[in-house]
């Protein structure tokens, strides 16, 4: 099987480029099968804690609190 591993370096300062690795992961490798996982670096780590999660909205794509949720539910890794 084909893996995917997506490097977040962008903190909750830039809602929708932070958003988009969870957005890729959730609704472009899940749903097409592909193993994929979500390493972290620099300010990304922050996306993780609840409080700021619930502000990340970024333009065209859904909430960080909704993708997290489906991230999870699909059982993307995270390494932090």
């Amino acid at each position: 099987m084909s893996g995917l591993l997506i490097v977040a370096a962008t903190g909750p300062d830039d809602a929708t480029r932070a958003s988009i690795p969870f957005h890729i992961a959730a609704n472009g490798a899940g749903p097409a099968k592909v193993e994929v996982a979500i390493a972290f670096a620099g300010d990304s780590i922050d996306l993780l804690k609840t409080d700021v999660s619930a502000g990340v909205r970024g333009v065209g794509i859904p909430p960080l609190t909704d993708l997290l949720t489906k991230c999870v539910a699909q059982q993307v890794r995270f390494y932090v």
